[in-house]
């Protein structure tokens, strides 16, 4: 996660399973998982435009993504054995790519978080052309 997101907080969607939130460059996604869980009872998927996630057997996530992402560069990880982080790339990454959902047919964002998401997006954007590059460093 960037600076800009620690400052400014993460807009989440929260779903049975955890919740998804996004930067303009990357989607994240938390699976709360049974603690104790181990890397070996876990296999994500990647592919350019669907995902899947399989924990201990039961199938979690899977679909077409809502948009594309970089596959070479997606990345998950097993936390305190008791939760899944995924970091999806975004194939197109630019403040007007806002998902609003994970996959085409769930997890959609409600209205209201979808505008906090866009919102946050074009303020992280506004910060990535106008702020950072005058920063001294």
């Amino acid at each position: 996660m960037s600076n800009f997101d620690e400052r400014s907080g993460v807009v989440a969607c929260n779903t049975s399973w955890g919740q998804w939130y996004q930067t303009i460059e990357e989607v994240y996604v938390e699976i709360n998982v049974p603690q104790g869980t181990l890397a070996k009872q876990i296999n994500i998927v990647f592919a350019p435009s669907q995902l899947t996630c399989v924990v201990r057997g039961e199938t979690i996530i899977k679909g077409d993504m809502f948009s594309k992402v970089v596959t070479d560069e997606c990345t998950w990880s097993l936390e305190d054995r008791k939760l899944v982080r995924i970091v999806l790339a975004k194939a197109r990454a630019s403040a007007d790519n806002c998902w609003k959902s994970l996959l085409k047919s769930e997890f959609q964002a409600d209205p209201l978080v979808f505008d906090a998401m866009e919102k946050k997006l074009t303020l992280e954007k506004f910060q990535k052309e106008y702020i950072e590059p005058g920063l001294q460093v």
